[in-house]
């Protein structure tokens, strides 16, 4: 066990080496966005490249998750930089996860009266995946205010980095409206919503105390490798500060304490991915 929570030892500026190639993708889409944004003016083509950069910057929203759990880079301002990017991305801001799932659903998940990312109406009856989708994509912002009351610190850069972010998306939708509108305003929302609505199938109808018992497993290799491991939800939850590289080992030393019924596969596994 102590192999898998232990970090490499490097003077990289990268905590763990396995964030290099992720990190350069994500900064790349990020550089297309603006050298778009600069020079397409096009309604069908914006429309044409937001369509089929849902999914991409949906994936990039698990990336934003792990980064959030583990930071990725040893200096603070370089990760300012990059969660500046991820926002752009995925519409979720400098240490929002951090307040509302790392300090917030991670504590909670087992409580539904008060995971900030409950499946559970207050009378008790599960959502359906719409409503659970609005619920915690309109609730994100304010659950990780509340949160944040907890932790000033935590809650300081969350307000001030929301205040930069949105300000300067709302600069880029005035500068250029209709590329600021496709590249990014709409992009932001669209991912929030859908991680809301992916997050749907990762404890929804499992009503336990057992953390165990409590998380869908997907062990697609495809739906892995895009996600950076996010199908060991069980691991991520036993041990949330493990970097996203090393959940395969932590599942296999806690598969025997998982019941068959929590394995299967998403629904992006097998419409999208194909396995």
């Amino acid at each position: 066990m102590s192999k898998v929570l232990s970090a490499p030892k490097s003077a990289s500026l990268f905590r763990h080496k396995e964030d290099r190639w992720p990190v350069f993708i994500i900064l790349m889409l990020t550089l297309l966005d603006f050298v778009l944004y600069f020079t397409v003016d096009s309604p069908l083509f914006l429309s044409v490249f937001y369509l089929l950069m849902i999914l991409p910057k949906a994936s990039i929203c698990a990336w934003n998750h792990h980064h959030q759990h583990v930071f990725t880079f040893r200096n603070n301002v370089l990760n300012r930089i990059l969660e500046f990017a991820y926002a752009l991305h995925t519409g979720v801001t400098t240490h929002l996860w951090r307040l509302h799932h790392v300090l917030g659903h991670h504590l909670n998940f087992l409580d539904q009266q008060k995971d900030e990312s409950r499946w559970k109406r207050k009378s008790g009856q599960q959502m359906g995946p719409l409503e659970y989708t609005l619920n915690v994509a309109l609730t994100a912002y304010p659950r990780g205010y509340v949160v944040g009351k907890r932790f000033p610190r935590q809650l300081k850069t969350f307000l001030l980095y929301a205040a930069i972010t949105f300000a300067f998306v709302a600069l880029l939708v005035w500068y250029r409206p209709l590329p600021g509108l496709m590249l990014f305003a709409l992009p932001m929302v669209t991912s929030l919503l859908l991680t809301a609505f992916v997050t749907y199938g990762h404890h929804a109808g499992l009503d336990s105390e057992n953390e165990f018992k409590a998380s869908y497993n997907n062990l697609s290799p495809a739906f892995n490798r895009f996600t950076g491991n996010l199908g060991y939800h069980t691991a991520h939850h036993h041990k949330q500060g493990v970097h996203w590289s090393r959940l395969p080992e932590l599942h296999d030393s806690i598969a025997d304490k998982i019941p068959d019924n929590l394995y299967r596969k998403s629904w992006v596994t097998r419409v999208i991915l194909g396995g």
